[in-house]
């Protein structure tokens, strides 16, 4: 007997009497990575971002997300995949949209390490997101503003952003600005 399920909606038990939602302690299989991964590539994004804030100590924040989107009218598939991926929040748009965002650097990396290997579109942008987080520093100053800035710009040319303002040309000329921006030796200069 087949249980056939709608997208997005999983099997309440398996033909032997499993669970087919994993607990906690269970390991999402490769099919459902395989599944997210595609969502993701389909309808989803991976970003890299300069915020900027006048609360912020050097003006801006490196942020990272990946976000799914889907109507709302089928916005179950995002309850289903926060399930799966135990993080984020999902909120509900004006424009008839729903997304399901992550946001942080552990969070991200958690969910791109796990997609990675089953991402297609979006394989080379996890990558480059992967290695902003890699370099991020335990404390951000100046020098590693401007440094993690270049490689946000790194990402972009991945993305379809057309209202992107926020760059490292931004960040260096706020540091410039509020006088932070980090003094460099003539070597130091050169091999920049």
């Amino acid at each position: 007997m087949l249980n056939l399920t709608n997208i997005g909606e999983t099997q309440s038990c398996s033909p032997n009497g499993n669970r087919a939602i994993p607990r906690e302690d269970q390991i999402m299989l490769n099919e459902e990575k395989s599944y997210i991964a595609g969502f993701l590539d389909g309808d989803g994004c991976v970003m890299a971002q300069l915020v900027k804030h006048k609360d912020y100590i050097f003006g801006f924040q490196v942020r990272v997300s990946v976000v799914f989107y889907q109507k709302s009218n089928h916005q179950e598939i995002l309850s289903w995949l926060k399930s799966m991926l135990k993080v984020g929040y999902i909120r509900q748009r004006n424009d008839g949209m729903t997304e399901y965002t992550i946001v942080g650097l552990k969070e991200v990396k958690e969910v791109l390490l796990l997609l990675y290997p089953f991402l297609r579109l979006k394989k080379v942008l996890a990558q480059e997101v992967l290695k902003l987080i890699q370099n991020y520093p335990e404390k951000i100053t100046p020098k590693e503003l401007v440094r993690l800035s270049k490689l946000v710009d790194n990402t972009a040319k991945f993305t379809y952003s057309k209202k992107r303002t926020n760059t490292s040309e931004s960040v260096k000329a706020f540091l410039k600005e509020h006088n932070l921006f980090p003094v460099e030796t003539e070597s130091q200069a050169r091999t920049a």
